[in-house]
């Protein structure tokens, strides 16, 4: 046992290395900004696109959604790549795929050429949106890791603020997304090229920070990882690295058979990780920050308030997840999912009910009059914002901490890539489904937001303040008691 002094002298210590391992998971989280970039960069170009290319609903949907299907790809092997090679080096080989695709998609000449970068810079966001949050919960202390990894959701809504903003600002110096710009191009071509900035400002910081302790100990590399810990993390460092060694088990190389479990091919904590995945695309969040533009001047709104409207969307998110950083270690990641989905469930069925009940244009399409618009308007923000501040970061955090180590970026990888997919799923039949009936679709998303309350009551477990080296008891859905 520790004596008084002892164990001021390693809280000295932790207190110490907060301000480190906040300041390296800032880094790290970067990873998310060019995720939540590359979102929200395509929500612009849509209509500009489906003109030049002069292509069908169906096909601007996938031209839209192709990205997610290299996101799948990138997010499914990321994990088993970070396991063997480290996750530094695969943040900067994301770093360099993205930059390069972005030049690319902003010179892209057809459709499937953009198509084509669209997926190649998938595979760099796909890779990203795993090593992030579990770099970040393999640094952060637990009493921590929860704000800290809520970073990552942060850093996603930033990128689509960031996106959404130059956007319009190119847009609006060009007079619209189709036009030339000032200095030359499509208006369009320059909102994708815009992307390479954030790019190789990740490659240079994942330069600067260390490798993950918990991938240092499983190559055997213990005295590096006892120098991370004590520089970044602090506390007891000697029992850090016991349990780290405990909890990997053996040195064996992690293999996706290692998630296999009896219950239809996977471990229970595997598929609550992939069902929180996909309930967090199948309310549709994206659905929002791809075709909000599209969708606001499709109800009435003219191209410029069309923008704009698209803009304040990414601000309502931004306040909404700086107050889940506020509460998510405070009130816990259960209770701000249950709050979350019960938001999106009355929010959505506000806009079906609007949708439905809106006079007709000329097409079929509903037209939003002053309060019909007012109405829609606030329930889009209302939603965003309860999405914002719980489904966003908690599902990222949950991700990033509830696999046992052993399993982690594998586990991670598998759940992220069915968020991809989920995602490709939503985006993709969004405009074909709101040509026939925008209440329809956001009827849809409205029931699944009511499936995801009665997921998260029934199965979902609380990890606040649980260690990770603890987290193989959830591996049976126990409820384990939080480490002292």
């Amino acid at each position: 046992m520790a004596t008084d002094k002892e164990r001021m002298l390693i809280d000295g210590d932790a207190r110490k290395g907060s301000g480190a391992v906040i300041l390296v998971s800032i880094a790290a989280a970067l990873g998310g900004y060019l995720f939540g970039y590359d979102t929200a960069v395509i929500n612009g170009t849509v209509d500009a696109l489906q003109a030049q290319f002069e292509i069908s609903s169906i096909a601007i949907g996938f031209v839209v959604s192709s990205a997610l299907l290299g996101c799948a790809v990138g997010a499914w092997f990321a994990g088993a790549l970070a396991d063997r090679f480290g996750r530094i080096r695969v943040m900067l080989l994301a770093a360099v795929i993205f930059f390069v695709s972005s030049l690319g998609s902003a010179l892209a000449f057809n459709p499937w050429d953009l198509t084509a970068w669209r997926v190649l810079g998938g595979l760099a966001i796909g890779a990203a949106s795993v090593i992030a949050p579990a770099y970040i919960a393999e640094m952060a202390p637990a009493h921590l890791r929860g704000r800290l990894g809520s970073l990552q959701q942060f850093a996603i809504v930033l990128g689509i603020f960031a996106s959404l903003l130059i956007n319009y600002i190119i847009q609006a110096v060009s007079g619209g997304a189709s036009e030339e710009a000032p200095w030359g191009g499509t208006a369009w071509r320059w909102m994708f090229a815009a992307a390479a900035i954030p790019a190789f400002i990740y490659f240079v910081v994942a330069l600067q920070i260390p490798e993950s302790p918990r991938y240092l100990v499983a190559k055997r590399q213990v005295k590096k990882a006892r120098e991370v810990l004590t520089k970044y993390v602090g506390g007891d460092v000697d029992h850090r690295v016991h349990e780290i060694q405990e909890s990997l088990h053996s040195d064996k190389p992690i293999r996706f058979s290692d998630v296999r479990g009896p219950r239809l091919g996977l471990l229970p904590i595997v598929w609550i990780g992939i069902l929180l995945s996909m309930f967090q695309q199948f309310v549709g969040i994206n659905v929002i920050f791809y075709y909000s533009t599209s969708l606001w001047k499709s109800v009435g709104f003219s191209e410029s308030d069309a923008f704009a409207t698209s803009v304040l969307n990414s601000v309502v998110n931004i306040a909404g997840t700086i107050l889940a950083i506020m509460l998510v270690d405070k009130v816990g990641r259960k209770k701000l999912l249950l709050s979350g989905s019960t938001i999106m469930l009355i929010t959505l069925s506000t806009l079906a009910i609007t949708f439905a009940s809106a006079p007709r244009d000329a097409e079929g399409g509903p037209l939003l009059g002053d309060a019909g618009g007012v109405l829609a308007l606030i329930a889009a923000n209302v939603y965003v914002f309860g999405f914002a501040f719980t489904w966003g970061p908690v599902v990222w955090v949950l991700l990033g901490e509830m696999f046992p180590n052993r399993i982690r970026a594998t586990a991670l990888g598998v759940a992220a890539a069915a968020q991809w997919i989920s995602n490709w799923l939503i985006t993709t039949t969004f405009p074909e489904l709101s040509s026939v009936s925008l209440w329809l679709a956001y009827g849809l998303y409205a029931l699944f937001a009511l499936l995801s309350l009665i997921f998260v009551s029934k199965a979902v477990p609380e990890t606040k303040n649980i260690e990770l080296e603890d987290m193989e008891r959830l591996e049976s859905l126990g409820s384990p008691k939080p480490s002292r």
